[in-house]
Formats: C-alpha cells, structure tokens, sequence
C-alpha cells in the first residue's frame, strides 16, 4: 500500500479545489440537512449534479463503456474527500440516496441490456435520482425479514408493504427496492429487486420530520402497486444477493472522515477568534485535550477510509475493514458533536435564524443529527458482529 497521493492524485486535488472555488459562494457552509431535498436547496443539488456530470465527475471511476472516465479508485477518494470537505450535498455526488453509487454500478452487472439502456445513461447525465427502499418498521437491522410483497399477475408485480428511514423519497424520481416474491422460501432466499417509478399509481410519500426538525426522512406505502416484470434486476428471488453486491459499493466512508476534518478545523477557528460568546478558548487545557482526543480518532478513520478505498482498487471486497471504518468514524462523529457543543456553550445550542447562534447554528443541528450515527447504515453492534466473524473468524455468538 502506498502511504502517500501521487502528483497525479494531487494535481487532482487542487483541480477541484479551483473549481468549488469557482462555483460555490464565497460564503458557502453547505446546506442544512434536509435541504438539498427542498425548494432552493434541491435546485442547487439538481443544478450541481448536471454540473459535475458535464466535467464527467459524477461517474469518474465507472468504466468507459458505461460513459465513465475508467479513473482509479483513489482519484474517485480524492474527489469524494474534497467534495465532502466544502460541504457539497451528498445527493448531489450519489444523485439522491445510490443512483450513483450502487443503482448504477449494479444494473451494470446484473441488469438486463433493456435496463442498462433506460437507466444507465440518465443516471450519469445526472438527470435521474434515487432512494433505496430497503428498512421496514419490522426489519431494520434483520433487512432479510422484510414483508413487503410483490405478487405476479401477469406481465406485472402488484406491490403492497411500507419502508421506512427512506432518504429523500419524497424528491426522488425512481425507488431501488427490495421486495419479498416467495413467503415460503427461507428469508434470504425469497427477495427480490426491483425498479420502481415513484411517479406509479399507488404510492404514497409521508414525511418523517427528526428532532433536529429536519425532513429528509420518509414512509413509503405500497397499495396495490403495478411494476412491469421488466423492472426485475437479475433473477426472481435472488435480491438478497445484489443487495449485498451493492452495499459493497462506495464503502470507503471517506467523505465521513472528511466532514468531520472541516467540523474540527471550524471549531478550532473559532475558538482562536475574539468572539466574546466563547465560554473556552484556545488556551483552556480541557478543551485542547479533548481536540486533541477527537483529531486522533478522526485521522484513524481518514486512514482506514483511505486502506478501504485501496482494497476495493485492488478487487478485494472490504467486509470487515468497511466495518471497522464505519464504527471508527461514526462514534467520532457523536465525539466530535459533543466537543463543540460542549466549547460553543449555550450558544451553540441555538439554531439558524434564531438571531444569536454561532458558527450560523449549524452544529446545533449536527449535534442532534449524530445521535442516530451509530444505529442508521447498520447499527455498532452488528458492525462488531460483522468484524467478529468475518475479520476474526469467529464463531456467531
């Protein structure tokens, strides 16, 4: 493994430091969560997207035949790390929740030649976007027992069920969704994925609004949803196993080590400032202990992030590594969010627009947005499981 960015990689770097530099305000922070799925937030997202994918960033590391750049993976880690330092909206570089990082990527290897065709090239011109309907109110963390059915009829599925903990969905064009299509068959072996138009007949899109008071949440219910058979990706009841090929994809966490590096080095900013609501300041012992503490978790994930990336340029699926990475960065999120808290004091318990919040209130909301960071994408204790068996060889307990 080489332990350092080649010219190359570095010259790279500072190509997209120009152009965010160019393209977004000077006074840009990112957006507020949620936003980039509403009104003016959603149109920059939109509008960036198209952007990116006219530069051919959007699917640099995909392969030519597919309209990408064919780009090594650690040219697409330097990408996803400076677009996540300046803060850049997530759906922007994914196209929603997975257009670009697994909808794509998997129809690639699994879907039929009609598919790849319908699909493959809007999602690279940064026109379609997408959420993934995997988390049920009864299956989250066991995805495998989902319920939601779809029934054959003819040329058609008939779809009834509800997911839950969607990103998005109410802003999205098309659902990437896993379904059950043999009740009689062992959990794993009775799944099935396919691609819906939330445009069809039948859906319904409710908003889950979390206690940060932000809505990129939703419930989607299913009621007698007709999908053409077309829609299948690969074989009947055999979802499970694409579904695992495709949480395989973009499992580096990078762009978490990354955000966390900007929210270090904003605090640490502020706290040399002459702001006189600071209740710490740079020289309070605590405080620097504390930083110090965070920047070394940070920079352990930064690292690990950076050994994912290189195992999947290397062709080796990163099971527990990705794991490992995804606890790291994750419980230093939740650190991190304390620290500030903690050095910002009252004010920083105050959100934007209140009149008298620091750093624009935005750690108010990261802090309350972090409290879920070790249970969303699969929660601490399964990732440990995870490491156990597959890192360690360990039996299940």
């Amino acid at each position: 493994m080489q332990l350092a960015f080649t010219e190359k990689e570095e010259a790279f770097r500072q190509e997209i430091r120009n152009f965010l530099k160019q393209e977004l305000p000077s006074d840009w922070e990112g957006l507020e969560e949620g936003d980039e799925y509403e009104g003016e937030g959603l149109e920059f997202t939109r509008r960036m997207a198209k952007t990116l994918a006219e530069k051919g960033w959007l699917t640099l590391a995909w392969p030519k035949d597919y309209g990408g750049q064919d780009r090594p993976m650690m040219e697409q880690v330097v990408y996803q790390e400076e677009m996540a330092y300046h803060m850049v909206p997530s759906a922007t570089l994914d196209m929603g929740v997975g257009g670009i990082g697994w909808v794509g990527p998997t129809l690639m290897i699994y879907g039929s030649e009609e598919q790849k065709k319908e699909h493959i090239p809007y999602i690279g011109a940064g026109e379609r976007f997408w959420c993934t309907g995997y988390s049920e109110p009864d299956s989250g963390s066991d995805l495998a027992s989902l319920s939601t059915e779809a029934i054959s009829e003819g040329d058609h599925y008939v779809v009834n069920g509800q997911k839950i903990w969607n990103s998005g969905g109410h802003a999205m064009d098309w659902c990437w969704l896993a379904v059950r299509t043999d009740p009689s068959a062992p959990k794993h072996k009775g799944i099935s994925l396919i691609l819906v138009d939330l445009r069809t007949p039948g859906i319904t899109i409710e908003p889950i609004v979390n206690m940060a008071n932000s809505h990129s949440f939703n419930e989607i219910f299913f009621d007698k949803v007709r999908v053409p058979k077309a829609n299948l990706v690969g074989e009947e009841n055999m979802g499970w196993y694409y579904v695992a090929v495709a949480l395989d994809f973009e499992r580096s966490h990078i762009r978490d080590a990354a955000t966390q590096r900007r929210h270090l080095d904003d605090i640490v900013s502020h706290l040399g400032d002459s702001d006189p609501r600071r209740p710490v300041t740079a020289e309070d012992e605590a405080m620097r202990n504390r930083l110090a503490d965070t920047a070394i978790n940070i920079e352990v994930g930064r690292w690990m992030a950076y050994r994912v990336a290189w195992m999947q340029g290397q062709g080796i699926v990163p099971n527990a590594e990705a794991s490992m990475c995804k606890i790291i960065l994750t419980e230093s999120a939740q650190s991190l969010a304390n620290t500030i808290l903690w050095a910002l004091g009252l004010h920083g318990q105050l959100g934007s627009g209140s009149g008298r919040e620091v750093l624009k209130g935005r750690f108010q909301s990261e802090y309350l947005q972090t409290v879920s960071a070790t249970i969303a994408g699969g929660t601490s204790e399964i990732q440990r499981g995870i490491i156990a068996r597959r890192g360690l060889g360990l039996p299940r307990g």
